[in-house]
């Protein structure tokens, strides 16, 4: 899998670049900047940003094509010139287009301090994933790919890290059925696997990377194993916005006590950083009692004030 420091991205980036500073490509530069420069005479809309930005790579896409410097060019060496443009424009546009809005910002914080909160006590048998699939090298490789995604700019760099994420999970799956001779895995273990490596990861501005990505990657890229991935990862967002007792396989009010629990843990560390450490100690030995007794310790522990009538 392509990585967005690999040699062959940078080829697109710096061989468009190359092109854009000859003196035939004037014409081309001046189309670019003045797109750029109409965009910002309007007020930030993500939506309506995306709509221009995807009319604009289909305008340059038939420009590239009848423009000398690309005479007899190849399919891929044009894909590699619109690989380079959506990198230039969008490295220009995004603080404009990421993460720019109020909505936005609360999304991200919203699905940031749920994740936080399911850190604490989610495990992967709450998902109904098989041990046989249990694999800390591989989950931790892909708890860092998927973290990778804030260290770039571009869609398309963002979503390299979104394959990454999910081609590791996607051999891990396959390894395993081949070891242990089972039936291929399906996106009945892909998508818990993807849960739980979200979860561990907790990226921030998993919102905003996934509605960037969907609005300003190539429309025409988005298909395929691609929008499969992408289309995993928004739902495995959706599940943790959702999530519920049912959906992780425990009683409503075991879930609500663990939810509880984790909101005072966190007040806790936040009010009193010293003592974080131990405290999480403390919270880990409760929480591998039985069930919801170690739970119901940890609470009339912190609740105590709330029980005394």
């Amino acid at each position: 899998m392509e990585s967005p420091t690999s040699a062959a991205s940078r080829v697109d980036f710096y061989g468009f670049l190359d092109r854009m500073r000859r003196p035939a490509a004037a014409g081309l530069f001046r189309s670019i900047k003045s797109f750029l420069a109409s965009l910002y005479l309007d007020e930030p809309s993500a939506e309506e940003d995306g709509a221009r930005v995807q009319a604009f790579y289909t305008a340059m896409e038939a420009a590239f094509r009848e423009h000398p410097l690309w005479a007899n060019a190849t399919h891929q060496e044009i894909d590699h010139a619109l690989e380079g443009l959506e990198k230039y424009i969008m490295t220009k546009l995004f603080d404009r287009t990421f993460a720019a809005s109020p909505e936005d910002a609360a999304a991200d914080a919203e699905v940031s301090e749920r994740i936080a909160l399911l850190q604490r006590f989610v495990k992967p048998e709450h998902l109904d994933i098989p041990k046989v699939l249990h694999n800390e090298a591989s989950w931790l490789l892909a708890v860092k790919e998927l973290q990778k995604i804030n260290s770039f700019k571009s869609p398309r760099d963002k979503l390299l890290c979104v394959m990454s994420c999910c081609q590791v999970i996607n051999n891990l799956l396959l390894n395993v059925s081949m070891s242990n001779d089972r039936t291929p895995s399906g996106a009945d273990e892909f998508l818990p696997i993807l849960i739980y490596i979200t979860i561990k990861a907790n990226p921030p501005h998993l919102h905003s990377n996934l509605k960037f990505v969907q609005l300003f990657r190539r429309e025409t890229k988005l298909v395929s194993e691609v929008e499969y991935y992408l289309t995993n990862l928004i739902s495995a967002k959706m599940f943790i916005i959702n999530v519920d007792g049912r959906s992780l396989s425990m009683e409503e009010n075991e879930f609500q006590m663990h939810m509880e629990t984790a909101k005072l843990d966190t007040q806790i560390c936040v009010a009193s950083p010293s003592s974080s450490q131990s405290s999480a100690t403390s919270t880990s030995g409760l929480q591998n009692q039985t069930g919801t007794e170690g739970l119901l310790l940890i609470l009339s522990d912190h609740l105590k004030p709330f029980f005394l009538v």
